[in-house]
């Protein structure tokens, strides 16, 4: 590890000017994913600037009844909290499936949001890796890729973005709050990461200095039914194969709202709005669910060894909107 000048901050606006006034300047929050980046040569940031006791690890309900997660707030804390097991119980279910519980009582929404990639390319500073170092090249795209994406690569990036939380968000439609030394701004979830193109080492549109404040949710009263479906090559600790995040709401007979979402099949958080499209309006069925399933991952490019993933990630669906929505 390389040696680095380690900072604590107790106000938002100090953070925000260490960082942005230093280029090799890094926020420290869980430190979950960071630090072991930093062990192994991945990232080498000369300063580490503490953002833990800002006050922002607040669960709380906003006035239009919407939840405000705060950036600090521990994934355990969320996953237990009343009103989000009883609002987005998709969004608890995921974050009960991620890690272990040492690291979901370490690891925090804002570095959640901001997880990098499992891929084994990337974290192994011997292999080529445009996300790591632009221009090097992909030693995934003919290595051995059984847990790359299938959707949303590019001909320089094929890393799947390994998060269980960013999956229902990117469903309930939630934004991100942010703050620079601009001021404060915020971004909608299915267009804060980056599909990967010719630039992967860009994955998401925080520019350098910018903090997380929040994950907002909306009020969405159809997603106290909705869940998370993970499929993992063990019960535990063990990153998605594939997973779907669910909202189904039928009403008179017909689906009046659906919002779907796949994870471990992406490059980043996969919203699948043309599945939602094919649902909505229509009486739910199992046929109607197959349409939606093979919806949601058309145009997959799957490479030599995760093909098997286009089929997992269609049985979720179907599997995930029978649970919601039957099968008449």
């Amino acid at each position: 590890m390389n040696p680095f000048h380690y900072v604590q901050t107790l106000e938002t606006a100090t953070s925000v000017n260490q960082v942005s006034g230093a280029p090799e300047a890094t926020f420290l929050a869980g430190g979950t994913g960071l630090l072991d980046l930093m062990k192994l040569g991945v990232q080498k940031p000369n300063v580490l600037v503490d953002v833990r006791k800002l006050p922002l690890a607040q669960v709380e309900e906003l006035p239009d009844g919407g939840v405000r997660l705060g950036a600090m707030a521990r994934n355990s804390d969320v996953a237990h909290h009343p009103l989000v097991r009883e609002r987005y119980p998709a969004l608890s279910q995921a974050l009960l499936a991620g890690a272990s519980g040492q690291i979901r009582n370490m690891a925090t929404v804002g570095g959640n949001v901001m997880q990098r990639t499992r891929c084994a390319y990337f974290r192994d500073t011997a292999n080529a890796c445009n996300k790591r170092e632009p221009g090097s090249g992909c030693s995934a795209l003919e290595g051995i890729n059984r847990s790359h994406a299938v959707l949303g690569g590019s001909e320089s990036c094929i890393a799947t973005h390994p998060s269980d939380m960013c999956v229902p968000l990117a469903a309930l439609g939630a934004t991100v709050r942010i703050q620079g030394l601009k001021g404060e701004r915020t971004v909608p979830f299915t267009d804060f990461h980056l599909l990967p193109g010719t630039t992967p080492q860009r994955e998401t549109v925080l520019e350098h200095g910018e903090l997380i404040l929040s994950v907002d949710i909306p009020a969405l009263p159809a997603a106290r039914r909705s869940l998370y479906m993970k499929a993992r090559d063990r019960a535990s600790y063990a990153f998605a194969l594939a997973s779907v995040a669910a909202v189904l709401e039928v009403d008179a007979g017909r689906i009046k709202n659906a919002r779907l979402a796949l994870g471990g099949v992406g490059t980043r958080p996969w919203r699948a709005s043309a599945a939602e499209q094919k649902l909505v309006g229509q009486e739910p069925s199992p046929t109607l669910y197959q349409a939606a399933a093979e919806a949601a991952l058309e145009g997959a490019q799957p490479r030599a060894h995760n093909g098997f993933k286009v089929e997992l990630a269609r049985r979720l669906v179907v599997r995930a909107l029978t649970t919601l929505g039957g099968r008449s």
